[in-house]
């Protein structure tokens, strides 16, 4: 069995902060971390790896810092690294990232199962997974938290607002992983030295994947972001200082007030 893992490298968003002047993410500076639910996606990959035998290759699109976090995959176990870097890339919308995505797919060959985080953190999507399936016309399951492979199948269960779905594929399929799914696992430090020391990450420009002239990066976008931009603080709240039973009462009187409840 061969699985790929698609990661995505982003800013660590607690620390991320925004140019008033332009409009943009400041990333100069901020750390940059493995996409969390991608972490969850390489932990099931992992899993199968231990249970199966399987090769598991993890890819990803970015700039040459990324390298760190295909290294961070090798050290966490996975087989093989490959970074998608040039900069006919730059400026990728979700679609454009997935047809890149998927032309490297289509030149590693043969594979069983692709697995991706649900969203990234720093886009908040969930839209290059499925795109990616589209893609290379492949079934997928999304929302993934609980995963089974046997028989040439994939039987998932789909986490709902109220429940879970059963649902079951054909392989080659592609699904995508939630936070619930499991607690990824630290890299060793055996793997962090052979990732750093032994361990190779294949680079694939434009041209080793054969693309056709505007269809990745900002030319291959049918969207672009025109504008980011902080939303208005909100007004701080109002304490009510009265003993409970009174304060319960002015509450209720002021949320009917605004019409916010009737009675």
């Amino acid at each position: 069995m061969r699985i790929i893992v698609t990661i995505k490298q982003v800013p660590d968003t607690n620390e991320v902060k925004l140019d008033q002047r332009t409009g943009t993410l400041i990333r100069e500076g901020v750390p940059s971390i493995i996409n969390p639910e991608d972490k969850n996606a390489l932990e099931e990959a992992l899993k199968l790896k231990a249970s199966t035998g399987a090769e598991v290759i993890v890819i990803t699109m970015g700039p040459p810092q990324a390298d760190d976090a295909l290294r961070e995959a090798l050290a966490m176990g996975v087989d093989k690294a490959i970074l998608l870097t040039d900069r006919a890339f730059a400026g990728a919308d979700t679609w454009a990232t997935a047809t890149t995505l998927g032309m490297a797919v289509k030149k590693i060959g043969d594979y069983d199962l692709i697995l991706g985080g649900r969203q990234a953190i720093d886009g908040d999507t969930a839209q290059v997974g499925p795109q990616l399936a589209e893609c290379l016309g492949i079934p997928q399951i999304t929302y993934v938290y609980d995963l089974e492979v046997a028989d040439g199948k994939a039987v998932a269960k789909r986490q709902l607002e109220d429940g879970y779905e059963v649902i079951e594929a054909e392989l080659p399929a592609l699904l995508t992983v939630t936070k619930d799914a499991n607690k990824p696992r630290y890299p060793t430090a055996p793997g962090i030295i052979s990732a750093y020391r032994s361990q190779e990450v294949i680079r694939w420009t434009a041209e080793d994947l054969n693309v056709e002239p505007g269809t990745v990066g900002l030319e291959g976008s049918p969207t672009q972001v025109r504008r980011s931009f902080s939303p208005p603080a909100k007004e701080p709240g109002e304490t009510v200082t009265l003993p409970p039973d009174e304060a319960a009462k002015e509450v209720v009187r002021r949320l009917k007030a605004q019409n916010i409840i009737q009675g």
